[in-house]
């Protein structure tokens, strides 16, 4: 509880003014992205308040959040690179061959859009095979 009882909003603004915080709500943002070592953490529509104390800017972001591995997202309103060519060897494509009963260009392919990952890869080709 705070000292002298109960505040107000308008009390506790006034408070906060007069110790050089101030807070500001960010209008329009359509999603924040946090990006961590091998996932992103993504906030669509969040609510995202600016707290300013002393100078120091703090962002405060409320919303549901849903988490996938790190370089799946795509940004929002902008049009996303390529992603660099993944690396993979001649065994992972003779695997991918075999396991999949496909060619070789079809073996690379797959590798390229599954970033490398042999077992994705093989996974994608079946499951378009219905």
């Amino acid at each position: 509880m705070m000292p002298g009882g109960r505040m107000n909003e308008r009390n506790m603004r006034l408070a906060m003014r007069r110790m050089g915080v101030s807070t500001e709500e960010m209008k329009g943002v359509q999603e924040v992205v946090i990006r961590l070592a091998n996932e992103e953490l993504v906030i669509e529509n969040p609510e995202v308040t600016v707290v300013t104390m002393q100078g120091v800017k703090t962002y405060q972001v409320a919303g549901e959040t849903k988490s996938q591995p790190r370089g799946t997202h795509a940004v929002v309103g902008t049009e996303q690179k390529a992603p660099p060519p993944a690396a993979y060897t001649e065994e992972d494509v003779e695997l991918v061959m075999g396991q999949a009963g496909v060619d070789r260009d079809a073996a690379v392919a797959a590798l390229v859009e599954a970033h490398g990952e042999p077992a994705e890869a093989i996974m994608k080709i079946m499951s378009r095979r219905g």
